[in-house]
């Protein structure tokens, strides 16, 4: 998947089949959405997908945290067949572009649009006034089509990023793995801990989240361990190891089940798929040890 992020990049050699939103938590709806335009590949469209970077609500409304890191949005867009990502560049002036002006020189004049696929709450340029009645009132003047994608409906409620949001920022994994159509990850580089967790008999895998990666309430979770290409079981603790820790620095400190290999400093993807309990201070490390103990009885 070829990425453009700045300005001066954003162009296609061939017509494109095109998509325009967030992309956060690339979610059951964005695929419904995203099927349209590598669909049309069958058309000789490549598929492109234009979002913004950073994301309006993080540049206008301070809105940090996100269900995808642009790591991890990158990589979920190219595994579902995604050939052309435009990060456009967002700040000041470049959100100020007039919504049509918008349409004429960045879709159609630099990307080439012969189809745009868009949802109902779709917004671009100047005061994200631009919408699908838009879309529609130019295509025949610049040679486009537009396909309209109405919301994937779940539990009675339309499947969206604050909805997964919310979910995950409650605890309510079960909940975000539904609309999500997988558990909801953390990705990183395996670091060094205090190695307590071997010294106890409990050897634990630990990753440190990006700053503006959304995470659940400190506790501990069930979850599934990707790593060296094979899936295990775990149990993750997200926080900050009060009984053994006095930072306040967030980590992800998973054990995993029949599992240990020195695996420092290569990649673990982290699928939180139930909460088990909060997140606690015990009087000593020996009460730590039990409760591990307990837990992981129970998992078993």
């Amino acid at each position: 998947m070829e990425v453009q992020s700045r300005l001066e990049d954003i162009k296609s050699s061939s017509s494109t089949a095109l998509a325009i939103g967030k992309f956060d938590g690339v979610h059951l709806g964005h695929k419904k959405l995203l099927k349209v335009i590598t669909g049309a590949r069958e058309d000789g469209l490549l598929s492109c997908v234009f979002t913004f970077e950073p994301s309006p609500e993080r540049l206008f409304k301070n809105e940090t945290k996100q269900l995808s890191t642009r790591e991890e949005r990158r990589r979920e867009l190219e595994a579902l067949g995604v050939e052309l990502l435009v990060e456009y560049p967002l700040d000041a002036q470049s959100a100020s572009v007039d919504p049509a002006v918008f349409i004429e020189e960045y879709l159609c004049g630099r990307l080439k649009a012969a189809l745009i696929a868009a949802g109902p709450d779709i917004s671009y340029g100047a005061g994200g006034k631009g919408d699908m009645a838009l879309l529609n009132s130019m295509k025949r003047t610049l040679g486009y089509e537009t396909v309209f994608v109405d919301k994937l409906v779940i539990g009675g409620t339309a499947v969206s990023s604050s909805r997964i949001r919310d979910g995950v920022s409650g605890g309510r994994m079960e909940e975000a793995a539904l609309l999500l159509g997988h558990p909801y990850t953390i990705r990183g580089t395996v670091v060094k801990g205090a190695a307590l967790g071997r010294s106890i008999g409990f050897p634990t895998i630990n990753l440190m989240p990006e700053e503006d990666k959304l995470l659940p309430p400190n506790g501990v979770y069930r979850s599934i361990v990707c790593i060296r290409g094979k899936s295990y079981k775990g149990l993750t603790n997200i926080g900050t190891k009060p009984t053994v820790s006095g930072s306040d620095t967030v980590s992800a400190e998973t054990f995993i089940f029949d599992f240990d290999e020195d695996v420092y400093g290569e990649e673990a993807l982290i699928g939180l798929t139930a909460f088990r309990r909060p997140e606690k201070r015990f009087g000593s490390v020996e009460e730590l040890k039990a409760q591990l103990a307990r837990d992981i009885a129970a998992e078993r």
